[in-house]
């Protein structure tokens, strides 16, 4: 027991020695039901913005080694764990070797080397099976609204204002911020107090087909949904 402890104290072990203890405490919470693994990325291309695209991250890094395709919590679990078992491993054989402090000092970055290196080999094995209990699913996007079909819900849509409720794919509905483009008069009158579409209004149908991360709205065109004689409403 001594040892043992003598060589889960002595470096390189003790660097993973206290990032273990964290993981395990994390395990523990997850198991407890207090945490969820996926709420901290998924190794692929989790942490999107409103175009869905990645940002990098954790998720990215871990990623880009080759790791992706679960979860960053457990992908840094393995890494961790292998890589404390490995310096744990190292550290003992190093324990009785009588050699001169310099070379110590080498073998022991050999060996922390050494772990890094097979806690990375060891993940990559690892997580190639585990891809499948985490299907890749990419997160809900603002851009899914684009080329659905919306109902104006305020008294007119211009340039300046509007909203409009719409329906995602799963039935759930938002209430969206759209804008429509605006319509100089025909006769080269005076412009309107409030450029936009005049067929804008409450209760009318438009067809998202553009969004605006800048603003964080939707431009609309007026749509009409009626069904046509080839398309009976049921």
């Amino acid at each position: 027991m001594d040892d043992f402890l003598a060589a889960a104290l002595g470096f390189p072990a003790v660097l993973f020695g206290f990032a273990l203890l964290v993981v395990v405490g994390y395990w523990l919470l997850v198991l407890a039901g207090g945490l969820d693994p996926g709420d901290h990325g998924h190794a692929g291309d989790l942490d999107t913005g409103p175009d869905g695209a990645g940002h990098g991250g954790p998720a990215g890094l871990v990623a880009a080694a080759g790791l992706g395709g679960v979860p960053v919590s457990v992908v840094l679990s393995l890494l961790i764990a292998v890589a404390w078992f490995l310096s744990l491993a190292g550290t003992a054989l190093l324990a009785d070797a009588d050699v001169p402090a310099l070379l110590w000092a080498a073998l022991s970055a050999g060996v922390l080397a050494g772990a890094l290196a097979g806690a990375w080999a060891a993940a990559w094995v690892l997580v190639r099976p585990l891809r499948h209990l985490f299907p890749d699913e990419r997160p809900p996007s603002r851009l899914d609204f684009v080329g659905r079909v919306c109902v104006i819900r305020t008294g007119r849509v211009g340039t300046d204002f509007g909203q409009a409720e719409v329906t995602a794919e799963d039935g759930s509905t938002a209430i969206v911020q759209v804008r429509a483009e605006p319509v100089l008069p025909r006769d080269g009158g005076p412009e309107p107090l409030h450029p936009g579409e005049p067929g804008l209004t409450a209760g009318a149908t438009a067809l998202i087909f553009d969004y605006d991360a800048d603003g964080e709205f939707f431009r609309v065109a007026p749509f009409d949904a009626a069904p046509g004689p080839e398309h009976p409403a049921a």
